[in-house]
């Protein structure tokens, strides 16, 4: 076990990028299948049971590995060389950027950015009605995380401390992205859709 640990160390020392990007694209897969598996087939009933969509978690490894992974990276980098210590300011500095300021880049990233793979025709429409219930709920579960991660958590110990956080977190942003849109939404994206289509026609 001790071996084990210490290769992995070697690991995030010699490559940090690629290892991290390989840790989050692996959580970002993992939870949205294991979302999948439970909801198209351990909970559906026979009939009703679904084949695993592989496309959907294919985008959610693109997510994981190229975007989140090299971001979060470079910003607790940044943060910590910033903001070097453990005391009482240095933490809620550290609280008030990331999540004020790194959190809205995110999941605003998530959200236009799966729209975009996915071929929506309105790449917003999603951010705008998820991105505010989204915001709560990271305050909700990152915030005291945080608080324990920049005060308790030993350096050695917060790939791992990170890993099992985010393992919990992208299973809650798995969920709230499978959630439907409101029907209102809807009607006024399919509206938006007709009148720019019918401006078009007419143009032409």
């Amino acid at each position: 076990m001790a071996r084990l640990f210490s290769g992995v160390r070697s690991l995030f020392r010699r490559y940090p990028i690629v290892t991290n990007s390989a840790i989050y694209g692996s959580l970002y897969v993992g939870a949205e299948y294991s979302q999948q598996f439970v909801s198209k087939r351990w909970l559906a009933p026979a009939a009703e049971r679904e084949d695993i969509d592989y496309a959907t978690i294919g985008r959610y490894a693109v997510m994981g590995t190229a975007v989140y992974a090299p971001t979060l990276y470079f910003w607790y980098k940044w943060l910590d060389r910033v903001f070097p210590g453990t005391t009482k300011i240095v933490i809620v500095k550290k609280l008030v950027l990331d999540q004020f300021v790194l959190t809205p880049y995110l999941l605003s990233v998530f959200y236009a950015g799966m729209s975009l793979m996915e071929g929506s025709e309105d790449t917003f429409l999603e951010l705008r009605e998820k991105f505010v219930p989204t915001f709560m709920r990271s305050c909700i579960f990152w915030l005291p995380a945080q608080v324990l991660n920049f005060s308790l958590v030993a350096p050695r110990f917060r790939v791992i401390y990170m890993g099992v956080c985010g393992l919990i977190w992208v299973n809650i942003l798995c969920w709230t992205k499978r959630q439907s849109l409101p029907v209102a939404a809807k009607a006024n994206a399919i509206e938006t859709t007709k009148t720019a289509t019918s401006i078009r026609n007419s143009e032409t």
